[in-house]
């Protein structure tokens, strides 16, 4: 009976000692695989060692002052091509007519027997009742030009005609335009959905985007496009789900800038008012009146000398 209980006692303590060694070996393991991932690093710089970019020289922080050669071949190279061939000077007129029905069939009638194409043309009433303004832009030969004023300021309800070409004016037209903000792919469809009894088509977009992602692309288009129009000192005046309207004051040349720009998102559609011009006033300095007045104050008529 005894020797059983030591036996079994035995079994005991050497079924123990079996598992403390073998939880004594896992817990080594795991320290060892601890070991090994912690030291990896130390073990990927010893077989990588890391390379020492070189030290920035002079001639890159002190860059040499180019020489003449080489900045006029810059210039050149930047200048854009001019254009080829002959373009005909553009021409600004400014109609003073009398405010009535049929003044402006009669003055277009005159220069459409001419010949000419009338690039833009912007009537309105003036501060005085009876009289409007009319400020033409055309292109041609000067002396052609100079006749169609003639025969125009012979009209009847024609006050006067002034020729601004080669003046100092203040030149401004307002753009309306209206442009996608879903992107160039849906352009098309947006267009088309537009006419009466269309239906958009899933087949008219090139893929189609999660919600969140598409309100994510609209939504960079129209910062996008808010901040390009902020550059031209433009303003966005509507938005929609689909497209925004920007307001644009500014030169002809700007406006045709603008709209080459904007034409990547996608135009819907686009109102020019037409070019409106008024004459600089000169600017007089009075210190320069004084030292005019002296100059002929001091001068003295020889008339009224004394012979001799």
């Amino acid at each position: 009976m005894w020797t059983s209980r030591i036996l079994s006692s035995t079994a005991t303590r050497a079924a123990s000692a079996s598992t403390a060694m073998m939880s004594r070996s896992r817990s080594l393991a795991q320290f060892a695989r601890q070991s090994s991932s912690s030291t990896s690093a130390i073990s990927y710089k010893r077989t990588h060692p890391h390379k020492r970019h070189p030290a920035l020289s002079s001639e890159y922080l002190y860059p040499a002052a180019p020489s003449a050669e080489e900045a006029v071949s810059n210039i050149l190279y930047n200048t854009p091509p001019g254009g080829r061939g002959y373009v005909q000077q553009r021409h600004i007129f400014n109609c003073l007519v009398q405010n009535e029905p049929g003044v402006l069939s009669r003055v277009s009638g005159i220069l459409a027997g001419r010949g000419f194409n009338i690039d833009s043309l912007v009537v309105a009433k003036t501060e005085v009742a009876d009289l409007s303004r009319m400020t033409i832009v055309l292109r041609g030969d000067p002396e052609t030009i100079e006749q169609a004023r003639r025969q125009v300021e012979d009209l009847v309800p024609v006050w006067a005609v002034l020729d601004y070409t080669g003046f100092k004016v203040i030149q401004r037209e307002l753009l309306l335009i209206k442009i996608s903000i879903l992107g160039p792919e849906h352009v098309r469809a947006q267009i088309k959905s537009r006419a009466p009894g269309w239906q958009i088509i899933q087949d008219e977009t090139e893929e189609e985007l999660s919600p969140s992602n598409a309100l994510r692309q609209t939504h960079a288009h129209l910062k996008s496009l808010t901040e390009l129009a902020h550059l031209f000192q433009g303003k966005v005046v509507d938005v929609s789900s689909d497209c925004a309207v920007v307001e644009l004051s500014a030169k002809p040349d700007r406006i045709d800038a603008f709209i080459k720009l904007v034409k990547p998102f996608g135009i819907l559609e686009a109102a020019r008012s037409g070019m409106m011009a008024m004459p600089r006033s000169p600017i007089y300095d009075m210190h320069d009146h004084e030292e005019l007045a002296e100059d002929v104050g001091s001068s003295v008529d020889a008339t009224m000398l004394p012979p001799g």
